[in-house]
C-alpha cells in the first residue's frame, strides 16, 4: 500500500513538473491566444518568463496577445526588446508601431518607428514603407498579387492583414474590417499570422466568409 501511494505521488510530482514546463506553458499561451483569450494568453507567458527570463526576447508572440489585450505599453516594449534579437523583420516595428499608435497616435508611432533590416518577404517591403508614411495601399497590393496563385493567396493574406491593423491603428474602422475580413476570409492561410487575422475578426465580431 506504501509503494502504490509513493508511486501516485511521484506521478503527480512528473505530471505537475510536465505542465509547468517553459515548452508547456509556451503551448498554453498560444493556445489561449488562438482561443480568444488574450488576457489570459499574456498571464501565461509571463508566467513562462518567470520560469525562463531570458527567453523573453524571443517572445513576439507575447508582443500580439499585449497587442489584443490592450496593454499597447507593455505591447510596445516587449516589440523593442524582440529587436535586438530580430533585427530584421519587418513585422516587430510594424506591431511596434500599432502598440504605440494606439497608445499615442500615428504621428508618434511613425517618428518613432524602430529601424530594420533587410526583409525579403513580399510585400513587407512595401508594408515598411506605407507604415513609415511613405507609398500607398495600391502599391502593397499590386506587389503581393505577383507570383503563383499559392504565393498570391499567402502574399495577400499578409497585405490585407497588415492594411487592415494600419487602418485600426489610424481610426478607420470601415478599411479596417474590410482588410481583416480579406485576410482571415478569402485569403486565409492556416500559419501563425493568418490564424492572427481570424483572431482579430473574432475579437471585433466580425463575420468571417469565404468568397
Amino acid at each position: 500500500m506504501l509503494m502504490i501511494f509513493l508511486g501516485d505521488v511521484s506521478a503527480a510530482a512528473a505530471q505537475e513538473q510536465e505542465s509547468a514546463s517553459p515548452a508547456r506553458v509556451f503551448k498554453d499561451a498560444v493556445d489561449l491566444f488562438f482561443d480568444g483569450k488574450p488576457d489570459a494568453s499574456v498571464k501565461a507567458f509571463d508566467q513562462l518568463i518567470k520560469l525562463q527570463p531570458d527567453c523573453q526576447p524571443g517572445l513576439w508572440q507575447r508582443g500580439l496577445a499585449l497587442y489584443y489585450a490592450g496593454q499597447f505599453e507593455a505591447g510596445r516594449q516587449q516589440f523593442e526588446l524582440h529587436q535586438t534579437v530580430n533585427p530584421n523583420d519587418v513585422e516587430n516595428p510594424a506591431w511596434h508601431y500599432l502598440c504605440v499608435a494606439r497608445a499615442t497616435s500615428p504621428d508618434n508611432a511613425r517618428q518613432n518607428m524602430l529601424t530594420v533590416g533587410q526583409d525579403s518577404r513580399v510585400p513587407m517591403k512595401q508594408i515598411l514603407k506605407l507604415y513609415q508614411g511613405g507609398g500607398s495601399e495600391e502599391d502593397v497590393l499590386l506587389r503581393a498579387a505577383q507570383g503563383s496563385d499559392q504565393q498570391q493567396r499567402n502574399q495577400l493574406c499578409y497585405a490585407h492583414l497588415y492594411l487592415g491593423l494600419l487602418a485600426e491603428a489610424n481610426g478607420d474602422h470601415r478599411d479596417a474590417k474590410y482588410h481583416i475580413l480579406k485576410a482571415a476570409g478569402p485569403y486565409s492561410m492556416d500559419h501563425y499570422m493568418g490564424r492572427v487575422a481570424k483572431v482579430h475578426a473574432s475579437l471585433r465580431g466580425w463575420l468571417v466568409t469565404v468568397e
